[in-house]
């Protein structure tokens, strides 16, 4: 569809009107919905681990398929090549996923560089493939203290960076170290009833947009960047 006169600075051939049918595919997918985890703590006992697994298995009760990504070895970005055996494994399990749950502890009032490192690691585009665009994201935080959402604002930033679909709800543990008994699990208590609550949010919108999420990312400004690298590969081959 061509747009209006008065749209003079509009590039006709790469302006499209949103397809509501695209948005709305009659085949949709049947498989498990994909989730990779990322926690942001290397201690023995890590209570962004832990809420990463009490995450999991919620998720898994859910009808997903969870995969936690277990950080130990990984190095500091641009620190070793990206045929690292802990780089390849994250980058393999970013294109696999199609949604990410990230938990990361407070330290210092923002995210830890271990969870940044990971986050790092993920390539905006690996080839013509974007790892993380168009894939929904669940940002969660514990921290040592009283309530605070430094972290998740923090990893919402990232998110959006990574043009990732991060959904609205959020989860804050507080105090963290009384909200997990001895065996690692996580008690009854008004922060679990939001972890629920983040985790089954985060299973609707992947069901909802993993199938036109393609759609849902393309843009007005890449298609016409696209348009004028092929335009210009054809005029170099005819000289």
């Amino acid at each position: 569809m061509s747009p209006s006169p008065e749209l003079l600075n509009l590039d006709a051939d790469a302006f499209h009107k949103p397809d509501l049918q695209r948005l709305l595919p009659a085949q949709r997918a049947t498989h498990a919905p994909r989730i990779l985890l990322l926690y942001g703590s290397l201690r023995e006992r890590s209570y962004s681990r832990l809420l990463t697994e009490e995450a999991a298995r919620l998720l898994q009760a859910m009808g997903a398929e969870p995969r936690i990504y277990n950080p130990h070895g990984l190095p500091l970005p641009d620190g070793a090549p990206d045929d690292h055996p802990k780089v390849q494994e994250l980058r393999e399990l970013a294109q696999w996923a199609e949604g990410m749950v990230w938990t990361s502890p407070e330290r210092h009032g923002a995210m830890t560089g271990l969870m940044k490192a990971q986050i790092d690691w993920i390539p905006l585009a690996v080839g013509s493939v974007r790892p993380t665009q168009g894939k929904t994201l669940a940002v969660m935080e514990v921290s040592g203290g009283s309530q605070s959402f430094n972290a998740v604002n923090q990893l919402r930033v990232l998110g959006r960076w990574m043009r990732m679909l991060t959904i609205p709800n959020q989860s804050s543990v507080a105090k963290a170290f009384l909200e997990f008994d001895d065996d690692g699990r996580m008690k009854p208590s008004p922060y679990y009833e939001r972890v629920v609550d983040v985790m089954e949010e985060l299973i609707k919108f992947t069901l909802l947009t993993r199938d036109c999420a393609d759609h849902l990312v393309d843009r007005y400004s890449e298609r016409r960047e696209s348009a004028q690298a092929l335009s210009q590969r054809v005029n170099l081959r005819s000289i």
